[in-house]
């Protein structure tokens, strides 16, 4: 506590909070693949992602860090993926991850045929791949990654969802494959996250769909095998079911906060799952579940 004389009479001046800068790395679970009874789905989205350190999604710039104080409490929350759907369901979108006000959105669910019926995918922070007869695949959110995989309103292969990297690779014949994911080295080594999931293959295919790279789950093959879930903490899309076979659920999310180790203490509150490393000069917090309050000392 200090003081400042005027007129001797003594003023007590408040010392300002203790601030500095943090770099975070904010990714969405991925949407889950459509199912089918009788036709083949698209992959599921991957979650979106907003980085400080690196590239965030959609091809956009390393955003600026931000500025904590010491003592205050910080909402924190990591999404989930979305959930396996059975056979004739569209995928389901994936939940948001958040850092104080900065938000990966989830990812977007699969479409799907129904009675002949193209039925939409659905829109996130990477769009969904279409299912089979669709046609546009759906957006992904600008700064956070790509939209899903198109068709021609009659292939018989399902699209591959968005990935925080590249748009889903579109359907015909052939399956598309999710879309690639995002590289960062905000934990002092590269990682990519973020891949779409595959599109779910026809009998008469004659190559099947991989997930994106940074966790996507390859969709059906034209074989029956079952479709792949994303990959947890990578926000990966699930591949896309089909031919009476499930869609696969989307990989959940993470956060992940990088700040000097001198600086200060991160305490990981109640309610969340999280580690602490360092790299360098730097300490790593990665939270892996839940929802809560982070806070320094």
């Amino acid at each position: 506590m200090g003081y400042v004389s005027a007129s001797n009479t003594p003023t007590v001046v408040s010392p300002s909070p203790e601030t500095f800068a943090v770099d975070y790395l904010v990714l969405g679970g991925g949407g889950s693949g459509g199912g089918n009874n009788n036709a083949n789905s698209g992959g599921g989205g991957a979650g979106g992602m907003v980085c400080s350190v690196t590239s965030s999604g959609g091809g956009v710039a390393a955003l600026p860090a931000i500025s904590v104080s010491k003592g205050t409490n910080y909402p924190v929350a990591v999404g989930g993926g979305g959930a396996t759907v059975t056979t004739d369901a569209t995928g389901n979108n994936g939940t948001s991850s958040y850092f104080i006000g900065i938000y990966g959105v989830g990812g977007g669910g699969g479409g799907r045929l129904s009675s002949g019926v193209a039925i939409v995918s659905l829109a996130g922070g990477c769009g969904g791949g279409v299912g089979q007869n669709g046609s546009t695949g759906a957006s992904g959110i600008v700064g956070q990654g790509f939209k899903g995989g198109d068709g021609t309103g009659g292939q018989v292969s399902a699209a591959g969802g968005g990935g925080t990297g590249a748009v889903g690779v579109n359907g015909g014949a052939n399956p598309g494959a999710g879309g690639a994911g995002t590289a960062s080295s905000i934990t002092g080594s590269s990682v990519t996250r973020g891949g779409g999931g595959g599109g779910s293959a026809h009998s008469s295919a004659t190559v099947n769909a991989a997930g994106g790279t940074g966790g996507g789950g390859a969709g059906k093959t034209a074989a029956n095998v079952a479709a792949v879930a994303g990959t947890a903490n990578l926000g990966g899309g699930g591949g896309g079911g089909g031919e009476s076979t499930n869609g696969a659920a989307g990989g959940s999310g993470v956060v992940i906060l990088s700040f000097a180790t001198a600086s200060g203490t991160i305490t990981i509150g109640a309610g969340l799952t999280g580690t602490t490393t360092t790299s360098g000069s730097n300490t790593i917090a990665t939270i892996t579940a839940g929802s809560g309050n982070v806070s320094w000392a």
